[in-house]
């Protein structure tokens, strides 16, 4: 029998441990715009009364830049008027730079919110992080989605292959809105 070894040579996958339903969003800063542009995650998510924040393992990767995102982009007009919903944004392990690059080319402004955990401390924090070394050059955010009202995690959805395009999709999170 033939097994596929590109998974276990690139990501290294471990027993889920994360962040869950009736958890605070941590106290961590991360980054917008530039380096000096900075938000604590907690304070933010705490001051939305109904919000999504989706990560994604690394701006510009293809499931990231052809499917998250832009779904998340399309949808947002329609999940702050007709579901709530008071902020959207989307997180991951890179640079503020790239990200603010990503949020350019996607179109993401006034729709989404991208923030840069350019150290991994809030992927640590949630224990949402995995080692995607092979492929990505070192820790990243597993894929995931959270629907969080005043700073409390609701709903939690982790894609168990850390990587995969299914529960964290916006069509799942706004059945669950």
């Amino acid at each position: 029998m033939f097994r596929s070894t590109i998974q276990r040579s690139f990501f290294h996958t471990s027993a889920s441990r994360f962040i869950k339903a009736g958890d605070r969003i941590p106290s961590v800063v991360v980054q917008r715009g530039s380096p000096v542009d900075t938000v604590n995650v907690g304070e933010l998510f705490g001051n939305a009364k109904k919000a999504i924040l989706f990560g994604v393992p690394g701006a510009f990767t293809p499931g990231c830049s052809k499917t998250h995102l832009p779904g998340y982009i399309k949808e947002a007009d329609d999940l702050k008027k007709n579901h709530g919903v008071d902020l959207i944004a989307c997180v991951s392990v890179n640079d503020a730079f790239v990200m603010s690059a990503w949020g350019e080319a996607s179109q993401a402004k006034d729709k989404v919110e991208l923030l840069a955990d350019s150290k991994g401390e809030l992927a640590k924090a949630m224990e949402l992080d995995f080692d995607a070394t092979g492929a990505l050059g070192g820790p990243r955010f597993q894929r995931f989605a959270a629907i969080v009202e005043n700073g409390t995690v609701k709903h939690l959805f982790a894609e168990e292959t850390k990587t995969g395009l299914d529960v964290s999709l916006v069509e799942n999170v706004k059945k669950h809105l």
